[in-house]
């Protein structure tokens, strides 16, 4: 089964995630897949941009608890973004959540519709949003990202552009994205990336100072008794019981 759909349109590239049944949640299977598209299109002389989407009712729900992938490959696919030598413009019709967030502040650009919703849920079910903080931290408002990172409140799309999670909201995101897909359409590929490095350069020293410990809080965390607790009450659908 395929969970990522490609499709082209003058020069840029879209990448849908495709596993709505799962809100999309970052299982290894699709974490993999995407990486795969991704590398296709650092390949491709054609790709001038890439857009990042989804299928369904939610951009992202976060890992997937079934299925989490391991979180070097998490790291990986966030710097591959990060890294990717072509701008990526997520486009956000749905909601997002908690390791959503990650991709959605690895790309470059950011728009969504007026109906998305966004939250850092990490912390309600007994983890923290470690590995995600590698794009997040450099990028969104230290005030505001402390807010919502320890409460897990929902953001609207006006909220998530006053904060600096989007670029920018609207009732079409279509409508919003136009000029930005035509702007880069028009500008020289060697100039698109050379430029995307300037923008990058902060971005990338936090993944080369904090990668590995942000990997291995992951990994601690997620193996807790509050994770057990809080993922098991999450899928069984009641209020975790947590040990004080």
């Amino acid at each position: 089964m395929t969970l990522i759909g490609r499709t082209r349109t003058r020069g840029v590239q879209t990448l849908s995630l495709d596993s709505p049944a799962t809100r999309n949640a970052l299982s290894a299977a699709l974490v993999g897949e995407l990486a795969d598209a991704l590398t296709d299109c650092a390949k491709d002389a054609d790709v001038r941009a890439v857009v990042l989407t989804h299928t369904g009712n939610t951009f992202c729900a976060g890992a997937d608890l079934r299925d989490p992938p391991d979180p070097d490959a998490l790291v990986g696919l966030l710097r591959q973004i990060v890294e990717l030598g072509k701008p990526v413009v997520a486009r956000v019709t749905g909601h997002v959540r908690a390791g959503g967030l990650g991709l959605l502040t690895a790309c470059d650009i950011a728009a969504a519709s007026r109906e998305a919703t966004f939250a850092f849920t990490e912390v309600r079910i007994g983890v923290a949003p470690a590995v995600i903080s590698l794009p997040v931290l450099p990028r969104v408002d230290p005030r505001a990202v402390a807010r919502y990172y320890l409460t897990g409140e929902r953001l609207d799309a006006p909220e998530a552009t006053r904060i600096g999670l989007l670029t920018a909201q609207g009732d079409d995101v279509d409508a919003v994205l136009e000029p930005v897909l035509d702007g880069l359409r028009r500008a020289a590929p060697q100039a698109l990336a050379e430029t995307k490095a300037l923008l990058t350069a902060k971005v990338l020293e936090t993944f080369d100072r904090d990668a590995a410990d942000l990997t291995a809080l992951s990994a601690r965390l997620f193996s807790s008794a509050d994770a057990r607790e809080g993922m098991t009450a999450f899928l069984e659908r009641r209020d975790p019981q947590w040990v004080v």
